[in-house]
């Protein structure tokens, strides 16, 4: 069977979240509000390390990078999904529902992979800290940033060839808010368990390995900070344990959906607002916001954008 005769689907339905009126009214506003706050949050810590010599450091670097893929990701399915609320329609084409898989892979599996260059810097500070310096050098920086981009790309093109390999004669409503592979396969002409197989070996297996690293990384540094009394070790306390429950909050949906592929489509799609809407917008608010530093920073930009516009005639 060659490629052309494989699929003769040309758009899918999107069912979204439900099909109540009053529920898509309040997602709308919910969510909408949610994106809002999300892309101005992020943003705005991007300029304030960017304007700021003081945080031009290897971790504010990464967590720029951070804020960079946070509004990438709320924005692939977000954004359409708000539309859709307000123009009734629900449906994307083929080719947009490969979009959205390559797009959601490429910006997850990059999530994933600087998640763990910022857990690494935070043990080499906190448990090796006479070895920062040399260790954490902004080529490192630079180096784990393009490395995380890399294997999202790769990750995502792995997705997105094995879907298009997949013969779609039947059904086209996908029951969700976007396309991704565990709805989409269910969908396909073929028998689910070998495709089941594939997304437990592509994506649930790499996402468990990388969560169980990143949870050893912080037990170590937890331990090591339990064994000071120090004031800056309680902030280290508090900042790794918030840390972990992004993570954790962004990493648990994940697994389940992509280590159960065949598990309750409203449980994936409950999940699945979880790390694309509310997790881009936790990780300002966790990693960056409570920080004091940041918080001196965007105090100083807030006031220089209040001399100018005081300065500018009227």
């Amino acid at each position: 069977m060659d490629v052309a005769n494989k699929s003769t689907m040309s758009e899918f339905v999107l069912l979204g979240l439900s099909n109540s009126w009053e529920l898509q009214m309040f997602f709308f506003m919910v969510f909408s509000l949610l994106y809002v706050a999300t892309m101005v949050g992020n943003s705005l810590i991007v300029i304030t390390v960017i304007v700021d010599p003081h945080l031009h450091s290897t971790m504010y670097f990464l967590l720029a990078n951070l804020s960079i893929i946070d509004m990438s990701l709320a924005s692939f399915a977000t954004s359409k999904m708000i539309t859709d609320y307000l123009t009734g329609h629900k449906t994307i084409s083929f080719d947009g529902c490969l979009t959205q898989i390559f797009f959601l892979h490429l910006f997850t599996g990059t999530e994933i992979i600087l998640l763990m260059a910022i857990s690494f810097d935070r043990y080499i500070a906190i448990c090796k800290p006479l070895r920062y310096a040399s260790v954490i050098s902004p080529q490192v920086c630079v180096a784990l940033v393009v490395a995380s981009w890399i294997v999202g790309i790769m990750h995502s093109m792995s997705q997105v060839i094995f879907a298009l390999t997949l013969p779609f004669c039947g059904p086209n409503k996908v029951d969700s808010f976007f396309c991704d592979l565990p709805v989409v396969f269910q969908l396909a002409c073929v028998d689910t368990y070998v495709l089941s197989l594939f997304m437990i070996s592509t994506s649930g297996i790499i996402a468990l390995s990388c969560f169980i690293v990143l949870l050893n990384s912080y037990v170590i540094v937890l331990v090591t900070v339990k064994h000071h009394s120090s004031r800056g070790s309680s902030k280290a306390l508090s900042t790794c344990t918030a840390h972990f429950i992004v993570v954790f909050l962004f990493f648990g949906p994940c697994i389940f959906i992509y280590m159960w592929p065949l598990s309750s489509f409203l449980t994936d799609k409950i999940l699945s607002v979880f790390y694309t809407i509310f997790t881009p917008i936790l990780n300002p608010v966790i990693y960056t916001l409570r920080n004091q530093e940041v918080k001196i920073a965007m105090r100083k930009l807030k006031n220089r954008f209040l001399n100018f516009n005081k300065a500018m005639p009227s």
